[in-house]
């Protein structure tokens, strides 16, 4: 009796490893959209998208409609003189979208984005009456 290994949330062990020398097998379509962590603090709404190997020329970040859209098309670059033959080829240029609907709390005129590291930061500020308010004491008269 054989045992077959599953390979964490993939149901299906055999397909995998009989589209693995064809096309990367089914865990290849996981990296086609780069995963995103969103943290909210009392200022502002934190996005991190891992996206390594880009350069921050190659993004797109836009809002339109209470819609952020971040995207990257990065082109391949042409190799001009080959040396030796590859038995195996798996560099090739990733391009992604990624579109999320902004709250209303959010001040869309104010959105900056910084690349390190292999990380898009996206800082969404809230406006001002959406920040907690301070303490205030009322007295009675």
């Amino acid at each position: 009796m054989n045992i077959v290994k599953r390979n964490g949330a993939h149901g299906f062990p055999v397909m995998d490893q009989f589209f693995r020398d064809i096309l990367g097998g089914t865990q290849a379509a996981h990296a086609l959209v780069p995963p995103v962590n969103v943290k909210e603090s009392e200022t502002a709404f934190n996005l991190e998208v891992v996206a390594p190997g880009f350069k921050k020329e190659n993004f797109n970040i836009e809002v339109d409609n209470d819609l952020l859209t971040i995207s990257s098309e990065a082109k391949a670059e042409s190799i001009e003189k080959e040396e030796g033959k590859f038995t195996r080829r798996e560099f090739r240029a990733a391009s992604f979208k990624r579109s999320f609907k902004l709250p209303e709390n959010v001040k869309a005129e104010e959105i900056n984005a910084s690349y390190t590291d292999g990380i898009l930061h996206v800082s969404l500020p809230k406006k001002e009456e959406a920040l907690p308010q301070t303490k205030r004491l009322i007295e009675i008269s």
